[in-house]
């Protein structure tokens, strides 16, 4: 099994390169996981109290789950990995199964902050992009994916995702093997990663 971790700002261009990679690699070879499904399950917490989480912070994340899943896969064992409900900001009851495979990618803004998840990859990556790039997208996602207006996208931008961009996610370029500038943009080096992961596979 190869994992690949793929970290960058909210709006960076992650999933876009998630899925121009995967056009690229074998087919049926691929598993995604999202960082994003190990939030901590908060459904225990008055709606209230949820609003008030800071999901861009380290300390929102399951990370024992979400290394204990990846080690389950690498033995070849099936894992439940859970699904996580924006609007309620909670985990939801129901759960997707996932096999093991050829190739693993673990996604998310702070995918190679973690020091036990990165011992467990092979390659890392930070996809990279301006911040008022990342903003624009962060504003047009949420407001048709999670129901938010424009004047709280842009004060949750401010509040939360500006200052932990800068203090968590984008210290993580130093542990990054690759670093791809322009997101998904950036055909030319997700070629080059294609490439390198087809060869490593067959040297295994």
């Amino acid at each position: 099994m190869f994992v690949i971790g793929i970290a960058g700002g909210t709006g960076s261009g992650k999933t876009t390169v998630v899925r121009k990679l995967i056009e690229r690699l074998p087919k049926g070879e691929v598993t995604v996981i999202p960082l994003d499904s190990y939030y901590n399950d908060s459904s225990q917490v008055p709606m209230e109290e949820r609003q008030k989480i800071n999901f861009d912070h380290p300390n929102a994340f399951e990370w024992s789950l979400l290394t204990k899943h990846l080690q389950m896969l690498k033995e070849g064992k099936t894992v439940e990995q859970p699904q996580y409900d924006y609007i309620t900001s909670s985990r939801l009851k129901e759960t997707i199964t996932v096999g093991p495979s050829e190739i693993v990618i673990v996604e998310g803004i702070l995918t190679l902050h973690h020091p036990e998840l990165r011992e467990q990859m092979d390659l890392k990556v930070f996809v990279d992009a301006d911040a008022d790039d990342r903003l624009i997208r962060v504003i047009k996602r949420d407001i048709v994916e999670r129901g938010r207006t424009v004047e709280a996208v842009i004060e949750r931008y401010q509040r939360v995702l500006k200052p932990m961009h800068e203090q968590f996610i984008e210290p993580c370029k130093r542990y990054a093997n690759v670093i791809i500038p322009q997101g998904g943009h950036n055909n030319a080096a997700i070629n080059m990663m294609a490439k390198f992961i087809k060869q490593q596979l067959r040297d295994k």
